[in-house]
């Protein structure tokens, strides 16, 4: 069962709340972090990407977006 990330007081989001903050699939989350665009953070064999990082790659991608313009 997936929570709402949209809770922030959280450290720590699953690749589907990751996802879900950014409106994008799994799938994406997975190729941002392949690309060195999202950390992630194992924890055994769970990974995790601080709810930090989600909000600061958000940030810069829109600033890159304006700046396209």
């Amino acid at each position: 069962m997936t929570q709402d990330p949209s809770n922030m007081d959280r450290l720590l989001l699953t690749v589907a709340e990751a996802g879900q903050l950014l409106g994008v699939g799994r799938t994406t989350v997975y190729a941002l972090i392949r690309a060195r665009e999202l950390p992630v953070v194992k924890i055994g064999a769970a990974a995790r990407i601080p709810a930090r990082a989600v909000r600061e790659w958000a940030e810069r991608a829109e600033a890159e977006a304006w700046a396209a313009r």
